[in-house]
């Protein structure tokens, strides 16, 4: 099952028109909402492209102007609310997230694809360097967590613990790959030495490429 196609792609798009179901706001305090909320850990948040996403909710129908208040000489404040087609919008867009697996594309599994032209050591090197990083950013936001588990409940925390579980995940991948690297034991890592030290591709790889040539 594929995920389907919509009119808005943003995914503060999304966001804001969850927020809407709770009440008409203004696109700053609409931000200011997020960020108290710990989503722009989650979502790229400004105002200027937040001001852009309620223009283009609005003209698809998804929110509509709600009010415009007027304090004094301020400038007037102009309050969206959320349309039932938006409340609609919102439920399927977030249900065929939940549901349906995306390909998604991270820069370290394409960093992983190309790795070949490093040395191994180099590589070994740069995987510690990386895993020493995941575990400083695993501590700060476990201990970030069990604080505003003080005083936040736990359904508005819910993606930082995946967060933190993507990142312990990652790190004992990592840890696992060193190992291997370290003690020899990662299949073709002769092989791999001798391309990056004297330029010889590897049999295995120029069968590979041999076969691909020779495909339909």
């Amino acid at each position: 099952m594929a995920v389907k196609r919509r009119k808005l792609g943003n995914p503060l798009a999304l966001a804001v028109m969850v927020l809407l179901t709770e009440k008409p706001m203004h696109p700053y305090e609409i931000a200011q909402t997020l960020r108290r909320r710990g989503k722009d850990t989650s979502l790229k948040i400004n105002y200027g492209s937040l001001y852009t996403v309620v223009q283009n909710l609005e003209k698809h129908g998804f929110v509509e102007v709600a009010e415009v208040q007027r304090q004094g000489n301020r400038p007037e404040r102009t309050l969206y609310g959320i349309t039932d087609a938006g409340r609609e919008e919102a439920v399927e867009w977030l249900s065929d997230l939940l549901a349906v697996p995306a390909r998604e594309f991270p820069v370290f599994e394409a960093a992983l694809s190309l790795i070949a032209v490093l040395h191994p050591d180099e590589v070994a090197r740069l995987l510690r360097e990386r895993l020493a990083g995941l575990e400083v950013g695993a501590a700060g936001l476990r201990g970030g967590l069990e604080k505003l588990y003080e005083t936040l409940p736990r359904l508005v925390l819910i993606e930082s613990e995946y967060q933190l579980h993507m990142i312990d995940a990652q790190a004992a991948w990592v840890r696992g790959f060193l190992d291997e690297l370290t003690e020899g034991t990662f299949p073709g890592l002769k092989e791999w030495r001798l391309f990056n030290e004297t330029g010889e591709v590897p049999e295995e790889l120029r069968k590979l490429e041999g076969g691909l040539a020779d495909g339909p």
